[in-house]
């Protein structure tokens, strides 16, 4: 009668049961991980450089604003609007001037209900860049714009309300940096740079110096 070969039949079988006891009861059985590497940690997040600004001036009482057809509507710019509007493009790459880095995308608030001043303030500059205007998003929609914009090529350029800025800069994470003020202040002659390096958030306030009177 041919023997079973060593090692073989219900003994090896209860040996082997009992050495993986143990490792069942603290759920690490084979069929978990099918030989497969154990999670990583979460990958870090990508650089990024956002630039913020608001919006180009508004009329005031007793001042007018046109559209694009140059008819008069409470929604647009103001004169002094216009020309910031106008100056922007001095700010970055391809000007001689420059002093910021070239925006590869650029953001502006919109949907239908809302103001066109943010569209109008960096029309001139989008066009001198030869990129289009991304305005799909809404003052109160900051969360997906963070999203969407960390997401889009860098350096990013958003020109939102002045009210939404806050939502805005904590949408992206960067609410608890050093310096970052609580609101945007009144005024219109500003940029705040957000760098995110390694996973970490700095900030800068620089000014614009486009027209007189800016600080």
């Amino acid at each position: 009668m041919p023997h079973a070969p060593t090692g073989s039949g219900p003994r090896r079988r209860t040996v082997l049961a009992a050495a993986l006891a143990p490792l069942a009861a603290a759920g690490c059985t084979s069929e978990e991980h099918p030989g497969g590497p154990a999670p990583g940690p979460p990958a870090e997040p990508r650089d990024a450089l956002v630039m913020v600004i608001r919006h180009a001036e508004k009329p005031y009482a007793g001042d007018t604003a046109e559209d694009d057809e140059g008819i008069e509507h409470p929604g647009s710019l103001s004169g002094r609007g216009r020309r910031r509007a106008e100056e922007l493009p001095r700010l970055f790459p391809p000007s001689a001037r420059s002093s910021l880095p070239r925006p590869a995308a650029v953001f502006a608030a919109g949907g239908k209900a809302a103001p066109e001043r943010c569209r109008q303030t960096v029309t001139a500059l989008a066009t001198a860049l030869r990129t289009p205007v991304r305005a799909e998003f809404a003052v109160g929609a900051e969360p997906v714009l963070a999203r969407t914009v960390l997401g889009a090529p860098m350096p990013a350029l958003i020109c939102w309300e002045s009210a939404g800025i806050p939502r805005l800069v904590r949408a992206l994470g960067a609410h608890q940096v050093v310096g970052v003020p609580a609101a945007w202040p009144d005024r219109y002659d500003l940029v705040w740079m957000f760098t995110r390096r390694r996973g970490l958030w700095s900030f800068r306030e620089l000014p614009q110096n486009l027209l007189s009177g800016d600080a």
